[in-house]
């Protein structure tokens, strides 16, 4: 077994307990090293050559088959590259265009901002009576009928951390006739997925979370392999071509899984990415689980005893948990401030959440301990209601 957690790996300030990665996370030490080689060395000395000598080109599949050993998905099944907003739209058009018939998309009410605004902005777009219908977390197995085209929902909710069931609600879209699209924005990394055992046809998310790609690291959509020449992608761009140096004037789909890529790819985001994969190695995501639910339970426990003001809004249950824990307090944007200048960060989540993310490769049953008391000391001093603590900052 790994011996966790592997602090050494990562670049985080000295004193400062760091429970927000799954907002964003840390630098891994090698990230620097490898940006730095990506823009000097090959870049700087090879310039437009490097798409060869350095295999640019292939970065993105060779990304994209490391991101699916860590979802149980199978190699050339996940392409890389774009924002998880753009994965989101192609995942969701894609499986339209396969229930011609149909016109609903199927979500919950607590899914994630932005895969909501894009499938309004894609109904806008092709009109005919689409229908976004949205119905609460815990009622979405029964609100899968018939005339649902695609169910569209977000593993772990960002908020609570809840957990939807997986194989129970694809196998549910399934027996309805809909195509199933995950997102995996907080669970890739954090919890161990098994597309392939699920049959969902399409996944997506983001990498700048438990991955430590950085901010904006490109996203993954993933097409279950079958399906893949069915896929019409809406966004058809040069390199989703079959031969893009071709110049074909006409659009000819991938017969892979680059058929999903879009535009050039980002290759200095792709190799810092590359590079934070590697903190892995010898890592298992049941391992990482393991690790993540006793540092979670530990947290619940400690905040309880220690801050009764504080409600927990995440799932007690650790098997319908993801790998995050928030608390509910209706002033609880100044006290995060007062926890952030305190040098333990989470984040807040309106309208009332406290958020901490739990991540074993960095954080130890120590840091647990050491950030409830400092919570503790937060809540009992009411320090938090000094009016430094109250102005709204743009990022929360």
């Amino acid at each position: 077994m790994t011996q966790l957690p592997k602090k050494h790996l990562f670049d985080i300030p000295e004193g400062m307990i760091y429970l927000d990665g799954n907002s964003l996370g840390p630098l891994p030490k090698g990230a620097a090293e490898r940006a730095t080689k990506t823009l000097t060395q090959e870049w700087g000395t090879q310039l437009i050559k490097a798409w060869n000598t350095a295999d640019w080109m292939a970065l993105p599949q060779k990304v994209g088959d490391r991101i699916a050993s860590f979802i149980g998905a199978a190699p050339g099944s996940v392409a890389t590259g774009d924002t998880l907003s753009i994965k989101v739209y192609q995942a969701l058009a894609a499986a339209l265009k396969m229930r011609p018939d149909r016109r609903v998309i199927l979500s919950d009410t607590g899914n994630f901002p932005s895969d909501l605004y894009m499938a309004q902005g894609l109904i806008s777009t092709i009109g005919k009576d689409y229908e976004l219908r949205t119905v609460a977390p815990e009622d979405v197995a029964e609100a899968i009928t018939e005339d649902v085209a695609v169910v569209m929902l977000t593993e772990v909710d960002y908020r609570t951390g809840r957990r939807h069931d997986m194989t129970e609600l694809t196998a549910r879209a399934h027996q309805a006739g809909a195509v199933m699209i995950w997102d995996l924005a907080h669970s890739a990394g954090a919890l161990p997925v098994d597309l392939t055992g699920c049959n969902a046809e399409f996944a997506v998310g983001c990498t700048y979370k438990y991955f430590n790609g950085g901010p904006g690291a490109p996203a993954f959509i993933y097409a279950r392999p079958d399906i893949l020449l069915e896929v019409e992608p809406a966004l058809s761009g040069w390199l989703g071509h079959d031969a893009p140096f071709a110049m074909e004037p006409g659009y000819r789909p991938a017969m892979t899984t680059e058929r999903l890529r879009v535009g050039t790819p980002p290759i200095v985001q792709l190799s810092i990415l590359d590079a934070a994969l590697d903190v892995w190695d010898g890592v298992s995501m049941d391992e990482i689980r393991g690790a993540s639910v006793a540092l979670c339970e530990s947290f619940i426990t400690e905040v309880e005893a220690r801050c009764p003001q504080l409600t927990l809004a995440s799932p007690r249950d650790a098997a319908v948990r993801g790998s995050q824990v928030s608390f509910a307090f209706e002033e609880g944007y100044p006290v995060m401030q007062a926890l952030i200048e305190r040098g333990v960060i989470g984040d807040f989540r309106a309208p009332n959440i406290l958020r901490f993310g739990f991540t074993p490769l960095y954080i130890d049953q120590d840091d647990v301990i050491a950030a409830a008391k400092v919570l503790e000391d937060v809540m009992t001093s009411e320090s938090w209601k000094d009016p430094k603590y109250q102005e709204r900052s743009r990022v929360t």
